[in-house]
C-alpha cells in the first residue's frame, strides 16, 4: 500500500507533556489501538529509508522518502503489513541482502482520531517524543488538508519550535552514537 503523510515529531520535555495529550486524545473519544513495543532494524539503502518494524500491534516493511526539516513534512510511504507468523523469516531474508544501519527501539502507545494518527514515544537512548502523522491512503483528503490537520495540532499542542525534529529516530542515534565515538 502506497500513500503520502503529512507529518511532525517533537521532543517532549518530560512525562507531564506525553500526559496532557495522552489526556486531549481520551477527551476527544481517539481510538487507542494500545502500547506498542517496537523495534525498528534500519537497513542501509541507497535511497530513502528501509526498515522492518517488528512489534506487538504494528509488524511492517516500510520504505519511505521524506526532507529532513523541523516543521511539519512530507512523506511518501510503501507500506507492507507482515504477518506475525512470517516476521523471522522476513527478517533473515533482509539480513542477508542489506547491512543494518541502526537498530531503534521504543515503546509507543498509538491513537487514532478519524485519519490522524497520534504516536507517544519513549525512544530508547532518546526519550520522550510525540510524533503526529495526518494520513491520505487514497487521495481523497490532498496535501493542504493534512498539512492543515498537521498544523492544528502543533498549535493545539503548544509545540516549542525549538522542540520539533527534523530528522527520524533512526538519524538520532546514528549522530549520538558518533558524538559518543569522538568524546
Amino acid at each position: 500500500m502506497s500513500h503520502i503523510n503529512i507529518e511532525f515529531k517533537a521532543k517532549c520535555p518530560n512525562s507531564k507533556k506525553h500526559e496532557e495529550i495522552r489526556h486531549y486524545l481520551e477527551m476527544k473519544g481517539a481510538e487507542f489501538k494500545g502500547i506498542d513495543h517496537q523495534r525498528d532494524i534500519y537497513f542501509k539503502v541507497r535511497k530513502g529509508r528501509l526498515k522492518l518494524r517488528r512489534g506487538n500491534i504494528e509488524s511492517s516493511l516500510i520504505y519511505y522518502e521524506r526532507e529532513n526539516i523541523k516543521d511539519p513534512k512530507s512523506s511518501n510511504i510503501i507500506l507492507y503489513h507482515v504477518d506475525k507468523s512470517s516476521q523471522d523469516t522476513l527478517e533473515k531474508l533482509l539480513l542477508k541482502i542489506f547491512d543494518v544501519l541502526v537498530v531503534v527501539e521504543k515503546k509507543r502507545a498509538i491513537y487514532f482520531l478519524e485519519n490522524v494518527k497520534f504516536h507517544i514515544d519513549s525512544v530508547n537512548n532518546l526519550g520522550l517524543f510525540i510524533e503526529v502523522e495526518a494520513i491520505d491512503i487514497d487521495g481523497s483528503l490532498g496535501v493542504e488538508k493534512i498539512r492543515e490537520q498537521c498544523d492544528q495540532y502543533l498549535e493545539l499542542f503548544n509545540i516549542d519550535p525549538s522542540n520539533l525534529i527534523k530528522v527520524s529516530y533512526s538519524d538520532l542515534l546514528l549522530a549520538k552514537d558518533s558524538i559518543n565515538l569522538h568524546e
